[in-house]
C-alpha cells in the first residue's frame, strides 16, 4: 500500500461533491445514506478525525430555504393556486432536495477539512 505522501493533492470540490475519498479520489466516502465510512476501501485513509458537525445541514437549510421561498413566490405570482397546492407541493420538494444536497455538502466539508488539516489524517505525513 502506498504511503500517505505518495498521493497527489486532489481537488476538494471534485472529491467532496463526488462523495469520494479526499486522499485517493476513488474510494467511497459513505457507508450508508449519510454515515461516513470508517476508512477508505482503496487507500485505507482513516476518516475518524473528520468533523463536519452541523455545517452541511446549515448550508443546505439556508440555500434550500432561499430557493424554495423564491419558487413558492414565483408559483404564487404566476398561477395564484389555492393554499392546499403549496402545502402539497413544497414539503416533498424540500425533503427530496435536502436529501440530495446533504451528501455532497457533507462530502465537500470533509474534503476541505482533509485539505486544510491533512496532517491530522495522515499522522503527521
Amino acid at each position: 500500500m502506498p504511503r500517505p505522501g505518495d498521493y497527489p493533492p486532489r481537488s476538494p470540490l471534485a472529491t467532496g461533491l463526488g462523495c469520494r475519498c479526499p486522499r485517493c479520489g476513488t474510494g467511497p466516502l459513505y457507508a450508508g445514506l449519510l454515515a461516513v465510512a470508517e476508512s477508505c476501501t482503496v487507500c485505507g485513509l482513516d476518516f475518524s478525525p473528520h468533523d463536519s458537525g452541523d455545517g452541511p445541514a446549515v448550508f443546505v437549510i439556508l440555500i434550500l430555504g432561499a430557493v424554495t421561498v423564491a419558487l413558492a413566490l414565483l408559483l404564487e405570482t404566476l398561477a395564484t393556486p389555492p393554499i392546499w397546492v403549496h402545502m402539497a407541493v413544497w414539503p416533498p420538494v424540500i425533503v427530496v432536495l435536502a436529501l440530495l444536497m446533504l451528501r455532497p455538502a457533507k462530502g465537500l466539508l470533509i474534503a476541505l477539512h482533509y485539505k486544510n488539516l491533512r496532517h491530522e489524517y495522515d499522522g503527521g505525513a
